[in-house]
C-alpha cells in the first residue's frame, strides 16, 4: 500500500499537484481492534467519540481488511456514515448486501463467484462425486452452501459433506478422515482457510496409501504451512484457486531495498520484520544480553525471507496485486471527482479537493473503469465485486520433496463471460502418477445406447445403465433417455444411430420372388401351349366335343390369369396397386364362368340325346354367352366401383413388422375385396355343385368329372387362402396371393385339359367320333 501511494505522488496524470498521505492501523486479526480503528478513523481522536468528528485530516477511504469477519465489523459502521471501503481480502458473500454495505468495495472476488469458479473446475475435469469438507465459521458456511447449489446446477453430486473447525475434537476429525479414506470419491474439496486445514492433514499423513486429489479455495491454496516437505507426500498433485497475481514493476526492488533507516520512526513493522527474518535482537528492545544473540545494526541485506518450518516465494505479488489495485481505484475515484473535462463538466460534479464528502467518493468508485500499470482493466460491478479473476495452480512434488506451485489455468471473467476457464491438462501432475485425468463417479459412465436409470435412495450421480427400448436409441454418454426414431428409421445394432430401415417387399430377384415368377412364366407357357395344340386339332373329335369357343376363351383367360401374377411381384406401383386386384377378380370370375358354361352345355348335350326332349333348342352360343356375360358383369362392376369409390394406393407401412418398412399395395376397402373374393368363390361353388351332379353321365360326357376335380381343387385352395392370407404379413401375404392364383389355376389346367392333351398328342386313335360315342371297335387277339 505504501508503495502503490508513492508510485500514485510520482505519477503526473493522476492527481496532478496532489499529494496522497496515509495512515496505517493493525487491527491484529481481532474485530474489536479493527472497530476501535474504525472509530479513530472516523473521528480523528486515539479515543472516539462517536458521531463526532474531531480532527480535519481524516482520511477520505478505508484500504482493508483482509479478513472478512473484522470487515464486517468495519463495513457495518462504515456504510452508515456512507464511508467509502475497498478490501483486499474479504471474500464473504454476505458482503455483497448493497442495502447493509452500501459503501463496500473489494479487489477480491466474492465467495459466491469462487464458488462459481470451483464447480466449473470440477464440471470440466468430468468429476461428478466428490467429497466436501469445509470451516464451521462464516466463510465455509457461506462458500460450501453456494458451492453446493452450483454444483448441482452442474450435475456434480456430494459424496459427504462435513464441517470442522478450531474447535473440532479428535474424535470427529478422525471420523472426517476415516469418511475420507473409505469413501468412492477421489476428489475432496477443502473450502476452509490455511491454519484449520492444517490439524486435520496432520492425521491424514499418518494414514498409508491415502491418495486424494485436494481441490482448495483461495483461502490455503498458497499455504506455505501444508506446502512444505513434511506434507508433500498427500498435498502433491492439489488443484487449487489462487488469486490472480501480476509482477509489480518495481516492487521486488523495493521490498529488497527496505531498511530502517529508510522508513518513517513511527513505522510500526518494520522492526518486528526485520527481528523475524535476520533473526536477531534490536538492543533497544532487549534489556540483557545472553550468549549467542545476534544484534540487528539495519545494514543486513534483504536477499531471502525464511524461517525454521518452511520456504515461500517472497516475490509471489497475488495479495499484494489485491492491495495495490485498491490504492489505485480510490485513487483514480478521486481523481474523477477532483478533476473534469470541459465536455464533462456539469453542475456540482468536479469538487472541490477540500470539501469533498465521503459519500461523493461512494458514487465516484461505483464508476470508475480504467487501466492499472500493468494494463488490467478494473472496474466494480453493482454489488461492489472486480471482474472474477482466478488462476488455477497445481501443487508440483520435486524428488527432494519440496512443493512448487505452477500455474496450469485461469478462471477469467474480465473479458467475456464466455469460455471463462482455460486449462492446461498436460501440465498437471496427478498424485496418482497417471498422465489422463483421474476419475471421480459413483457410476461408470454409459455408453452409446444406453441410458441412466437412478438408484433408489441415491444421488442422481449414482445409476444403473440401461439399454434402450426397442425402437430407440442414445448417441451421446450418460443419456438420460432415449429417443424414438422417425418412422422410417430404426437403430443400428447398438441402438447409437438411427439407420434407414430394411424394405421389404416381394422382389423379382429373391429366392421366393424367382420362384414365383418362374412358376408363373412356365405356368402361362404351358396353358399358351395347350392353347395352340387345340387350335392345331381344331378339327378333331375331341375338341369339336369340348366346345371349341369355350375352350379357346377359357384357356385365354387361364393364360391371363397366370400373368396377372407377376403384377403382385415387384415394388408395389400406383398402376400395379390400382388394377391388379381388379384384373385378378375379372380374369378368374371369367375363367370360372366359361367353367360354368361348359358345364351347364355338358347337362343340356346329355339331356338333348334323350328322345323327345326340348333341350336341343338351348344347344348353340346363346346360353353360354349369357352366363359368362351375366357372371362376369357382376364382377366387372364390383370391381369398377372399387376403383372409383376408394382404389388401392402403395403405401410404407411401419407398424406391422419391426425394425422393417412394408412397401405394399393398401387395398383401402377389405370390405370391397372380400366381396370380390366371395363372389369368385359362389361362382366356383356353383360350379362345382352342378358338376358334382353331372359327374356319373356316361362317358361319353365325362367331361364333368374332371370339372367337378378342378373345382374341387379351386375350392380347396381358396378355401386354404383364406387363414393363410390372413396370418401372414408383408411379402409373405402377397405371396399367399400368388401361391393361390397359380394353384387353382394349374388345378383347372390340369383337370381339364392334361386328359385331352393326352388323347389328342399321344393316344391320336382316341381321338375320334366313334370312340367318343362308345361306339369304337375292339382289336381281337
Amino acid at each position: 500500500m505504501i508503495y502503490a501511494t508513492k508510485e500514485i505522488n510520482s505519477i503526473e496524470s493522476l492527481l496532478p499537484n496532489i499529494s496522497l498521505g496515509y495512515q496505517i492501523f493493525d487491527t491484529c486479526a481481532h474485530s474489536s481492534e479493527s472497530l476501535w480503528g474504525t472509530f479513530w478513523t472516523l473521528s480523528g481522536e486515539v479515543h472516539p467519540i462517536l458521531n463526532y468528528q474531531c480532527n480535519q485530516k481524516v482520511p477520505l477511504a478505508v484500504i482493508g481488511d483482509g479478513l472478512s469477519i473484522s470487515t464486517l465489523t468495519m463495513a457495518t459502521v462504515l456504510g452508515t456514515y456512507m464511508y467509502p471501503q475497498v478490501s483486499y481480502g474479504a471474500s464473504l458473500a454476505s458482503l455483497n448486501n448493497r442495502l447493509l454495505y452500501p459503501s463496500f468495495f473489494r479487489t477480491i472476488s466474492g465467495d459466491n463467484r469462487q464458488a462459481r469458479a470451483l464447480a466449473a473446475l470440477v464440471a470440466h475435469m468430468g468429476w461428478n462425486w466428490v467429497g466436501l469438507l469445509s470451516l464451521n465459521e462464516d466463510y465455509g458456511i457461506i462458500g460450501s452452501q453456494l458451492l453446493k447449489e452450483e454444483l448441482h446446477k452442474l450435475g456434480v453430486c456430494l459424496a459427504y459433506h462435513e464441517t470442522f473447525g478450531q474447535t473440532t475434537s479428535l474424535m470427529k476429525m478422525n471420523y472426517i478422515v476415516n469418511l475420507v479414506i473409505e469413501s468412492s470419491a477421489m476428489v475432496i474439496i477443502i473450502f476452509s482457510r490455511e491454519p484449520f486445514t492444517y490439524p486435520l492433514m496432520a492425521i491424514l499423513l499418518e494414514r498409508d496409501n491415502n491418495k486424494r486429489i485436494w481441490l482448495g479455495t483461495e483461502g490455503w491454496s498458497n499455504s506455505p504451512f501444508l506446502a512444505s516437505k513434511k506434507f508433500s507426500k498427500i498435498m502433491s498433485g492439489t488443484l487449487a484457486l489462487s488469486l490472480h497475481g501480476m509482477d509489480i514493476p518495481g516492487l521486488k526492488e523495493y521490498q529488497l531495498a527496505l531498511r530502517p533507516s529508510t522508513l518513517l520512526p513511527q513505522d510500526i513493522f518494520i522492526e518486528d520484520f526485520w527481528e523475524k527474518v535476520h533473526e536477531c535482537q534490536w538492543s533497544n528492545k532487549s534489556s540483557a544480553a545472553e550468549n549467542g544473540t545476534v544484534w540487528c545494526t539495519g545494514e543486513e541485506t534483504l536477499t531471502r525471507f525464511r524461517s525454521n518450518e518452511y520456504e515461500f516465494n517472497e516475490f509471489d505479488f497475488r495479495l499484494h496485486y489485491l492491495v495495490y489495485s485498491a490504492v489505485y481505484a480510490v485513487a483514480h475515484a478521486l481523481h474523477e471527482l477532483i478533476f473534469c473535462t470541459p465536455s464533462d463538466s456539469q453542475p456540482g460534479k468536479c469538487r472541490n479537493q477540500k470539501a469533498i464528502a465521503p459519500w461523493q467518493i461512494v458514487r465516484s468508485i461505483k464508476n470508475i473503469h480504467f487501466k492499472n500499470p500493468m494494463g488490467e482493466e478494473m472496474y466494480f460491478d453493482s454489488t461492489g465485486n472486480p471482474p472474477t479473476d482466478y488462476d488455477v495452480i497445481n501443487w508440483h512434488r520435486n524428488l527432494d520433496g519440496s512443493i512448487n506451485f505452477v500455474k496450469v489455468g485461469r478462471y477469467n471473467l474480465r473479458e467475456s463471460q464466455q469460455n471463462e476457464l482455460t486449462i492446461n491438462i498436460s501440465a498437471i501432475r496427478w498424485i496418482t502418477g497417471e498422465l489422463e485425468i483421474p476419475c471421480s463417479l459413483c457410476s461408470e459412465h454409459c455408453s452409446p445406447g444406453f441410458r441412466k436409470a437412478a438408484k433408489n435412495g441415491q444421488p442422481m450421480c449414482c445409476f444403473d445403465c440401461l439399454p434402450c427400448s426397442e425402437g430407440e436409441i442414445s448417441d451421446r454418454i450418460d443419456s438420460s433417455n432415449c429417443f424414438l426414431c422417425p418412422d422410417e428409421l430404426w437403430p443400428n445394432k447398438n441402438n447409437t444411430v438411427c439407420i434407414p430401415k430394411v424394405v421389404e417387399f416381394l422382389s423379382y430377384w429373391e429366392p421366393l420372388g424367382i420362384t414365383l415368377t418362374t412358376t408363373t412364366i412356365f405356368s402361362s407357357l404351358i396353358t399358351i401351349s395347350i392353347l395352340c395344340v387345340f387350335i392345331k386339332y381344331r378339327d378333331t373329335a375331341i375338341v369339336k366335343a369340348n366346345n371349341r369357343d369355350l375352350t379357346y376363351l377359357l384357356l385365354t383367360c387361364l393364360f391371363l390369369g397366370f400373368l396377372c401374377s407377376l403384377l403382385f411381384i415387384g415394388e408395389p406401383q400406383k398402376f400395379t396397386c390400382r388394377f391388379r386386384q381388379g384384373a385378378f377378380g375379372v380374369i378368374f370370375v371369367l375363367s370360372i364362368s366359361c367353367v360354368l358354361a361348359k358345364t351347364i352345355m355338358v347337362v343340356i348335350a346329355f339331356r338333348a340325346t334323350k328322345p323327345g326332349s326340348n333341350m336341343r333348342t338351348w344347344m348353340g352360343s346363346k346360353v353360354p354367352t349369357s352366363t359368362i356375360s351375366l357372371c362376369t358383369s357382376i364382377q366387372f362392376f364390383i370391381c369398377v366401383y372399387w376403383m372409383l369409390q376408394c382404389p388401392p394406393f402403395p403405401e410404407r407401412n411401419t407398424k406391422i413388422k419391426t425394425g422393417i418398412i412394408i412397401f405394399q399395395c393398401n387395398e383401402c376397402s377389405d370390405t370391397l375385396l372380400w366381396c370380390m373374393l366371395g363372389y369368385t368363390a359362389f361362382l366356383a361353388c356353383v360350379s362345382f355343385f352342378i358338376a358334382f351332379l353331372a359327374r356319373k353321365l356316361p362317358d361319353s360326357f365325362n367331361e364333368a368329372k374332371w370339372i367337378t376335380f378342378s373345382m374341387l381343387i379351386f375350392l380347396s385352395v381358396w378355401i386354404s387362402f383364406v387363414p393363410a392370407y390372413l396370418s401372414s404379413q408383408g411379402k409373405f401375404m402377397v405371396a399367399v396371393e400368388v401361391f393361390g392364383i397359380l394353384s387353382s389355376s394349374a388345378g383347372i389346367v390340369g383337370c381339364i385339359f392334361f386328359p385331352k392333351c393326352y388323347i389328342i398328342l399321344l393316344r391320336p386313335n382316341l381321338n375320334s367320333r366313334q370312340n367318343l360315342l362308345g361306339k369304337g371297335t375292339t382289336k381281337k387277339t
